[in-house]
């Protein structure tokens, strides 16, 4: 069974960037596909990017298209968010999450990490 744990949040201007991690314990995370969830105070989670198990095909929310990235590193059973352009709309805490082929995301949430963004 797999552990997530997310980390690399934190206080960034407008403009600025982040890259967040998941790094994972207890299975590989090859064997998954990943999407990255954030959910903003007063808000549901959404989902804001995705990437296949191969890793080939990445998939982002309207809202972030163009400015955050998301990758994996299969050496060190990790995924990554690229955050680029924040804006303040952006501020939420992010989690990661994962499912099999065919299936849906896990019913289960780490503590997540912090992003905000502002002046």
């Amino acid at each position: 069974q797999v552990q997530l744990v997310e980390s690399g949040g934190g206080l960034v201007r407008p403009g600025g960037s982040l890259r967040l991690s998941c790094a994972a314990s207890g299975s590989i995370v090859s064997f998954y596909a990943m999407g990255w969830f954030r959910q903003a105070p007063g808000k549901q989670r959404e989902l804001v990017a995705t990437i296949t198990i191969a890793g080939g095909s990445t998939n982002y929310a309207d809202s972030v298209k163009g400015r955050f990235t998301m990758s994996r590193d299969y050496a060190n059973n990790t995924v990554y968010l690229q955050m680029t352009s924040l804006k303040p709309e952006d501020t939420a805490v992010y989690y990661c999450n994962t499912r099999r082929a065919g299936l849906a995301y896990r019913d289960s949430w780490g503590q997540g990490t912090q992003v905000t963004v502002a002046s």
